[in-house]
């Protein structure tokens, strides 16, 4: 790692990645990973295809077997905890890929996100999604594997948002969307840290991580590789490209 990386700073109000090892089909494809990310703040994730980016957020959502290290949320150990476990625990995840119910409707897809909610939590939940979207709340009705591939990541990122996290995991946001929407989903980016969320962001297009990130941290082969404030980078390009290659 280079020599510019921070060393994590452990505390209850944070999720806490502390020597994270996770498998896929028998080979470790994440080794030794630290990081954290603060409560209103984006950590941005970073590096090329194969990295092992997209297994770190199924190891942290219970979707991947971690094999070492821990997995904090607010001092709660989430290490060996279910997927449903890790979401009550207010931890949610966007996996890469739009996985959306596709036969449902838009309603129905939030709907049947949000059973960690009480009734009446829901409706609230509802709300703030409808609010945040209101590209989605014109379309409640319509099933949801119709709509285009901007509007089915807005709607995966809705269902996250049913289990009212202080945490959530987007992983490749801005994947094969036209620079309209990635804008738009840049905003709600900004709208959910405003409001006290936590994100770790995993995405492709260096420049929209650096503007929401306040802390760049690069995986190649599976291990961190590059840790730094946003500042660094742009002061300094090659450490990035280092990074990578």
């Amino acid at each position: 790692m280079t020599r510019r990386s921070r060393p994590p700073i452990w505390g209850w109000n944070m999720l806490e990645l502390s020597g994270l090892s996770v498998t896929r089909q028998g080979r470790v494809v994440v080794d030794d990973v630290s990081l954290t990310v603060e409560p209103g703040k984006v950590t941005a994730l970073l590096g090329a295809n194969g990295a092992g980016k997209s297994e770190l957020v199924l190891g942290i959502a219970g979707l991947l077997p971690v094999t070492g290290g821990k997995v904090l949320a607010n001092g709660a150990d989430l290490t060996a905890a279910s997927p449903n476990m890790v979401r009550a625990a207010g931890v949610a995840a966007v996996p890469e890929g739009h996985q959306i119910l596709t036969q449902l409707s838009v309603e129905d897809n939030l709907r049947a996100a949000a059973a960690l909610l009480p009734p009446s939590g829901e409706a609230e939940t509802l709300d703030f999604v409808w609010s945040l979207f209101p590209e989605l709340a014109e379309r409640k009705p319509q099933r949801a594997g119709t709509m285009s591939g901007g509007q089915q990541q807005m709607l995966a990122i809705g269902q996250a948002l049913m289990c009212k996290p202080k945490y959530i995991l987007i992983d490749e946001m801005s994947l094969g969307l036209a620079p309209l929407i990635v804008k738009r989903l840049t905003k709600v980016v900004g709208d959910l840290t405003g409001r006290g969320i936590g994100v770790l962001l995993v995405e492709q297009f260096v420049e929209v991580a650096l503007q929401l990130a306040s802390h760049v941290v690069v995986l190649r082969k599976g291990k961190v590789r590059l840790s730094v404030h946003p500042d660094e980078v742009r002061a300094d390009r090659t450490i990035l490209s280092n990074a990578y290659l």
